[in-house]
């Protein structure tokens, strides 16, 4: 029973065996899939997804990297998307300095807009952080999400993990915590309180070990379960229950 819980099976690269993606899902015992938006219509393709299939959920929202795409007509179509019951979150959203696909101002702003919405309809939020750090602090203290949020593919210091658990976020791992070179993200992961910390692909992208380099996809969400169940000195299942329960919690499932 696990739960990846950030994935983008909507991308074009799945279009060709995307049933066979799906039964791999199955067939390697991942019971749920949060499928993430990055802008309006891979937002409204995550939520068909989620209608579609009852093992998939949908977060919407719009990414650092479409910042300049943000509008008022964009707001308002996703307030009404997140209305929608497998909606789970709103992300994913933050700052990305390393691509710098849009203006840093202009990704802070609508960061900020949307920790806003989502306070609005009720929902945590997802955030991706890239060569971000201190200004995702700075703003996540500034404006709180009063539902909770996750930190996707967590890359930052054990001291920042620190101020984010204080702040009531969860830490979402992926494929580079099975990578050999992952000292930093690993000494996080064991530290970080158990019942705080959740798993995901991010898939296509990021694909774990022993898999790395080939497309990412969320069956492979196991290795990943594997490699903190080592980390935390658990058996695989005792990590796939409470990542669940985690993300259970977080998503206000339970």
């Amino acid at each position: 029973m696990i739960w990846d819980t950030h994935a983008h099976l909507d991308d074009e690269v799945y279009q060709e065996d995307f049933q066979d993606v799906l039964e791999r899902i199955k067939s390697s015992g991942i019971s749920r899939v949060t499928n993430v938006g990055y802008d309006l219509p891979s937002s409204k393709r995550s939520v068909q997804l989620a209608q579609n299939y009852d093992f998939i959920y949908a977060a919407i929202g719009v990414h650092p990297h479409n910042a300049e795409e943000f509008s008022d007509d964009v707001m308002v179509q996703l307030q009404a998307l997140a209305q929608h019951p497998k909606v789970l979150a709103w992300g994913e959203i933050g700052l990305d300095y390393y691509r710098d696909l849009s203006p840093r101002a202009m990704q802070q702003e609508v960061f900020i807009q949307q920790i806003e919405l989502a306070n609005k309809v009720g929902l945590p939020i997802v955030i991706h952080d890239r060569d971000a750090h201190q200004d995702v602090l700075e703003i996540v203290k500034a404006h709180p999400p009063k539902y909770g949020g996750v930190l996707h593919c967590y890359s930052g210091s054990w001291e920042m993990a620190k101020v984010l658990l204080k702040l009531g976020f969860y830490l979402s791992f992926a494929g580079p915590l099975t990578f050999k070179n992952a000292r930093h993200t690993v000494e996080v992961a064991r530290n970080a309180p158990i019942d705080r910390i959740l798993a995901e692909t991010d898939s296509p992208y990021l694909t774990p070990e022993p898999r790395r380099g080939k497309r990412n996809e969320p069956a492979y969400v196991r290795e990943v379960v594997r490699k903190l169940a080592e980390i935390k000195e658990l058996s695989i299942e005792e990590m796939a229950l409470q990542t669940m329960h985690n993300a259970e919690t977080i998503f206000k499932l339970v």
